[in-house]
């Protein structure tokens, strides 16, 4: 299901090069192996020389949009975007969209890790629920855009633990298991994510 789309039929993609609108490294690895099996030429907007456009938006849909929207524009290809992080319920859904703003500009997600146990800490409660939320935007360069949202719930644990996976994997434990991503089979990982549950709906929508 296509979460705040109206139009009854997605747009099916019929070209075979994909743009990743993303300079995130663990991002674009994690997004060429859901496509590259589909059989679908992927290309970076980093490898493209593409500037990261600034994030403005004010949810992750929006963000994920403008990304994609950018990155089709300046290339002339259909651009795929994601924009995700990590909601934590006792911080009031923080970090958020700001999720990478919180690892800094050197993009320091030990520190960023730490901050959150830091500010977990400071509320004096037990809640340690949290989710990670993904916006998947495929746009195309007329500037057709489909976007689908996906999640997965969980809970926060610290010390932080394991060195798979990036961002705040390691201190996310993924309900119904017992290790955090940062622990996981990279496989495992991926047919349960956030990233995943998007990817599937823009597969059964826009690519099957």
């Amino acid at each position: 299901m296509q979460k705040g789309q109206h139009n009854i039929m997605a747009r099916r993609l019929t070209e075979t090069e994909l743009v990743l609108a993303s300079h995130n490294k663990g991002k674009l690895v994690e997004i060429a192996a859901l496509v590259e099996p589909l059989g679908y030429k992927v290309i970076s907007a980093g490898d493209l020389g593409l500037p990261e456009p600034e994030e403005t938006g004010s949810t992750y849909r929006e963000n994920a949009e403008l990304k994609a929207k950018a990155a089709a524009l300046a290339s002339g290809k259909p651009a795929l975007s994601d924009d995700s992080g990590l909601s934590v319920s006792a911080l009031g859904g923080a970090p958020g969209i700001y999720s990478a703003r919180w690892a800094g500009p050197d993009k320091d997600f030990d520190a960023a890790m730490r901050r959150v146990a830091d500010a977990l800490l400071m509320t004096g409660q037990y809640d340690r629920d949290a989710k990670f939320i993904c916006a998947l935007s495929l746009c195309w360069p007329d500037g057709h855009i489909e976007t689908f949202e996906g999640q997965v719930s969980g809970t926060i644990c610290w010390p932080a633990r394991g060195d798979r996976g990036f961002g705040y994997d390691p201190i996310f434990i993924p309900t119904g298991h017992d290790i955090t991503f940062g622990e996981m089979d990279p496989d495992a990982k991926h047919a349960m994510s956030h990233r995943a549950d998007a990817f599937r709906q823009l597969l059964a929508a826009c690519l099957s």
